[in-house]
């Protein structure tokens, strides 16, 4: 339950995940775990030269089964992807049915893989009790020839061709399709599905909404006995029936639509039924292992082969086929609706056949949809109470959203995916040597949140960790749970080293893991009041290994100066990182060396809190504070007594080196987010935290006591404390702090009025090369998509804004801000005058951060790159895509689309800080806009209850008038809730002064970052 102050109250979101979490329901049994893409993947590749792309094509999706998962629109699948269900359209123009979204290779796009269409993840709750969905259907044929061919033609170093590019949206001539799904009240394996398809073109035009039902192929590869396999089955023209061995029976119950327009008959759907299977005639010129094949519905609708479905209404996939095609179709305004229900069980009544089959209640359906959505809405109001822009709470209610949404099943066997199937051929020889070889344990049969539900349908262990800190806002216990599973032994190396992603598990992320582990922590504590101290014991004993790992594969010589390799950063360096260098030598990293004391840190951070219930982490909390000062130390002292730093006292910055061996090692001055990174390294230690642990408290004043030449260069003062007596730990002194910060947040450096550079502007005009072997080696500075091939070419480090990097510097300058308070200013920006203590800094970058996305003074958002419809259009400019990284200058969004993982974060920032963010963007000074909100009255509005169409033939039971909506709110619980309207309305007013009385908001997060005494 969300807490405010003292007081804690459950929203009926709230109680299903109660239940969930008490096993007494499984409401998350059934969600949006169904991939918009599984052609193209590592898994699906079977070739003998490790080419995804080319293996499984875009062409191949609609007539080739997968062998590891399925994708589709909108989809929702089972926990396991047995069963989905999903969405299909026709516009009567294009060539095949809009079945997948579209988008290009990796090699097609002259800037990586992208997705080519416009489609928004508008609503989702944490057990997926309402979910929203928007595609943006066009009726003009689909562009697919020309967004190959246009992409093909451009080089790295222009913009992307994009759908909005090719004027297929000229006069409006598309559909917005809104899809939502609702769950049963009671029952939680009961969805409802409902699609309302308007027409905003100025002309009448078809369109065909054709829902999918289908079984994953579980049964082609010889693993699973013939009498496993599943069934679908016509039970009435309205109903079909499915069996299968792990899921039971299931329904899908069909309801008439209403015609195109009032007068208009109803739409009845035609069901339709084929199997799974590979159609190795269209493909391959072979022979089908069965007569009706995964392309039949295509065949069946457009190409008109009436003889492509199964006659006999069976098979392994269904469709229900509802056409609006009347006349000239529906009229401009109007809408087309499909009814459609997925249960366990049969309404008695919609089992007659023939004529007195009447379908589904609508106006009971349609309320229960509406109740869901009310509730969703109390739900995110509960999470973010504080008086904000509603454009603010919009933007966070769709960052949510979307990662609820990126929520997808994965499922990988090693050994059956490098051995093959026995009854399949054998996979290529040299297959098995070309990535992964060494990650013979993995067995993955779970729902994990990913990157991006198109572009990255696979997991990535640092984007996860990131992922977390929102997932802990409104589902703690999922985003415990992605945490848990990657420490597990199915998922971790023996050796401890923790899977990056699947084009290669054996690459090396940062190492955030502990990092995250530990604010999940807090934040599930803060927020809800629950202490799961199992989770963070369970996970810190892995992490231990994971620890080793990293100190005994990536410490070259011993020296606690990391190597690491590219360290998620891609192209930041100006050699790829994860290849041995051309210079020979050994790269040691100021970023990796940086992570691996931040890691130190996090370490300590979770022992001091297992050490409150537990003494005997004490010691290790101990190992954790040594390890982590002499990393510190390393960073500047090496061997000999010589002086060799990753520091740069001319420049005041650290910069990578390569090493030589012995005194023999260069710097190689490249302002990136690199020198940037040791600033993620630092820690408060409260004194009274200290005193509670005498055996910890020992063991640091004889490190002390002994040691003062390392101690002193790393502990900001053991003598001089700080704000509230506190201990500082960090890689950086209180001089170097400074020297760092004036490039930070010099606006010609890295400070963009959209965040931090990942590259200095600086080396626009100054780029930094070297020659080796008559090869030139350079980095410039690059504000928008990459001009590199490196790592597949669709991200860029060398420039652009990442929203992950810039959340781990406002932490950091918020443990800054801890321990020097007020006294210590610094001028922001750079050559500005105005000066501003660290917490101020934080909340500036904070501001800037959202105003990517926020509405300015011109109605614009910066992350649309200037396009007018999707700024002023009304079908458009509500709606949002929270893209992977953003240009440098102009605040665009680039790179995958509905990366809502770790861009995601901006949810968390707008919780901390949007109650006093300035929208319109207003002058410098944090606080100018604040009072313009705090005069808001704030209540809950409850939204009118739209009106969908409903169909000319229902009948009186259907239309009645007097049904009294009864909100399942007893007496009792009408009291407890406004009596918790009462208090949050306290909590609110509270929480408001502190603001206008000019006191850091991020004064009431401080418990978040560090152990508490408590």
């Amino acid at each position: 339950m969300v807490k405010h102050g003292q007081h804690e109250y459950l929203t009926q979101e709230e109680r299903r995940l109660k239940e969930d979490r008490e096993r007494r329901k499984y409401w998350k049994k059934w969600g949006p775990y169904l991939s918009e893409r599984q052609w193209g993947t590592v898994r699906e590749d079977y070739s003998e030269n490790g080419d995804a792309w080319s293996h499984f094509p875009h062409d191949h999706a609609k007539a080739r089964t997968y062998r590891w998962g399925e994708d589709g629109i909108a989809g929702v699948s089972d926990t396991h992807g047995l069963q989905n269900i999903s969405f299909v359209f026709w516009n009567e123009h294009d060539d095949f049915l809009k079945e997948r979204l579209f988008g290009l290779s990796n090699p097609q796009g002259n800037h990586g893989e992208s997705l080519k269409e416009a489609h928004f993840h508008l609503d989702n709750t944490p057990t997926h009790s309402y979910m929203k969905y928007l595609y943006k259907y066009p009726q003009r044929k689909f562009p697919y020839e020309q967004l190959v061919e246009e992409n093909g033609k451009r080089s790295r170093h222009v913009p992307e061709f994009t759908l909005m590019d090719t004027g297929i949206f000229k006069d409006d001539r598309y559909w917005d399709i809104f899809i939502e799904t609702a769950k049963d009240t009671n029952d939680e394996e009961e969805l409802l599905f409902r699609v309302t398809a308007w027409n905003r073109g100025p002309e009448p035009a078809p369109l065909h909404i054709i829902p999918h039902m289908w079984f994953r192929n579980t049964w082609a590869w010889g693993h699973e006995d013939e009498s496993k396999k599943p069934h679908i089955k016509q039970k009435s023209p309205l109903i079909a029936g499915s069996k299968h061995w792990a899921l039971g029976d299931r329904y899908l119950q069909l309801s008439p639509s209403p015609g195109v327009t009032p007068e208009s008959p109803d739409v009845l759907p035609e069901l339709m039924f084929t199997d799974n299977d590979t159609n190795y005639k269209c493909l391959y010129g072979g022979e089908n292992q069965t007569p009706y094949v995964k392309d039949a519905f295509h065949r069946y609708i457009v190409d008109d082969e009436k003889d492509a479905v199964n006659p006999a209404n069976t098979g392994t996939k269904a469709a229900a086929w509802y056409a609006f095609e009347e006349g000239d179709g529906v009229p401009p305004g109007g809408c087309a609706v499909v009814r459609f229900k997925f249960s366990r069980n049969v309404e008695s009544r919609s089992y007659t056949p023939g004529e007195s089959e009447i379908g589904i209640d609508e106006e009971l359906f349609d309320d229960i949809i509406e109740r869901r959505r009310s509730e969703a809405d109390e739900f995110y109001w509960r999470i973010s109470p504080l008086p904000m822009a509603d454009d603010l709470r919009n933007i966070q209610r769709q960052a949510l959203s979307g990662m609820l949404w990126t929520k997808q099943h994965y499922h990988f066997v090693w050994d059956q995916w490098a051995n093959g199937d026995p009854s399949q051929p054998p996979p290529p020889p040299g297959r098995k040597g070309i990535r992964n070889q060494t990650w013979r344990h993995m067995y993955l049969d779970d729902v994990l949140s990913m990157p991006d539900c198109w572009e990255y349908p696979f997991f990535a262990a640092w984007d996860t960790a990131f992922h977390t800190i929102p997932l802990a806002m409104v589902d703690p216990d999922f985003a415990k749970k992605q945490l848990d599973l990657l420490t597990r032994e199915w998922y971790m190396h023996p050796n401890g080293q923790i899977p990056a992603y699947e084009w290669n598990f054996g690459d090396v992320n940062p190492p955030v893991h502990a990092w995250a582990v530990f604010r999940t922590f807090k934040i599930e504590r803060k927020m809800y009041g629950r202490e799961d101290l199992d989770f963070l014991e369970r996970v810190f004993q892995k992490l231990l290994l994971n620890f080793t790992w990293w100190v005994n594969r990536k410490d070259f010589d011993g020296k606690n100066v990391f190597e690491g390799g590219f360290l998620g950063l891609d192209n930041i360096g100006i050699f790829n990182r994860s290849e041995p260098l051309p210079t020979g030598g050994v790269l040691e990293q100021a970023d990796s060396t940086g992570w691996m004391a931040f890691y130190s840190l996090s370490m300590l951070n979770i022992s001091l809190e297992l050490a409150k219930h537990r003494r005997i982490y004490e010691d290790i909390a101990s190992k954790f504070f040594e390890h982590f000062i002499f990393i510190s130390d390393a960073m500047t002292y090496k061997d000999g007594g010589k002086e060799e730093s990753l520091w740069n006292e001319e420049d005041g910055f650290y910069y990578d080196a390569i090493s030589w061996g012995g005194p023999f090692s260069q710097q190689m001055p490249v302002k990136s987010l690199v020198g940037l990174i040791p600033l993620y390294a630092v820690l408060t230690l409260e004194p009274e935290l200290i005193n509670k642990f005498p055996s910890f408290k020992k063991r640091m004043d004889w490190f002390v006591e002994t040691r003062n030449d390392v101690a002193e260069r790393n502990i900001a003062s053991m003598k001089k404390r700080g704000q509230g007596e506190r201990i500082l730990l960090s890689l950086v002194s209180k001089d170097r702090l400074k020297r760092i910060l004036e490039k930070m947040l010099d606006e010609d450096e890295f400070f963009s009025d959209h965040g931090i550079r990942s590259l200095s502007k600086y080396h626009k005009e100054n780029p930094y090369s070297m020659n080796v072997n008559e090869q030139e080696f350079k980095v410039d500075y690059v504000p928008g998509d990459s001009n590199s091939a490196l790592f597949g070419g669709n991200s860029n480090w060398r420039g652009p804004i990442w929203l992950c990097v810039n959340f781990l510097l406002i932490e950091s300058l918020l443990r800054f801000y801890m321990f020097y308070g007020d006294s210590f200013q610094v001028e922001c920006p750079t050559g500005s005058g105005d000066y501003m203590h660290l917490g101020h800094v934080a909340e500036e970058l904070q501001h800037r951060l959202q105003h990517i996305f926020a509405r300015g003074d011109d109605r614009r958002r910066a992350c649309n790159a200037g396009i007018d419809k999707l700024d002023f259009d009304p079908n458009w400019r509500d709606y949002l895509w929270f893209h992977e990284f953003f240009h440098a200058d102009t605040g665009a969004g680039l790179g995958a689309s509905h990366q809502t993982g770790w861009t995601g974060l901006v949810a968390k920032m707008i919780h901390d800080s949007g109650v006093n963010c300035r929208l319109p963007q207003t002058p410098r000074t944090p606080r100018t806009a604040a009072n313009h909100y705090f005069d808001d009255i704030f209540s809950r509005v409850s939204k009118p209850k739209p009106y969908m169409g409903r169909r000319a033939s229902t009948r009186s039971i259907d239309a009645r008038s007097d049904w009294a909506e009864d909100d399942d709110e007893t007496e009792d619980q009408k009291r407890e809730r406004e009596k918790d309207d009462e208090e949050v309305l306290g909590y609110v007013s509270n929480q408001l002064k502190r603001v206008t009385s000019h006191a850091s908001v991020f004064d009431d997060h401080d418990d978040e970052y560090e152990v508490s005494v408590n």
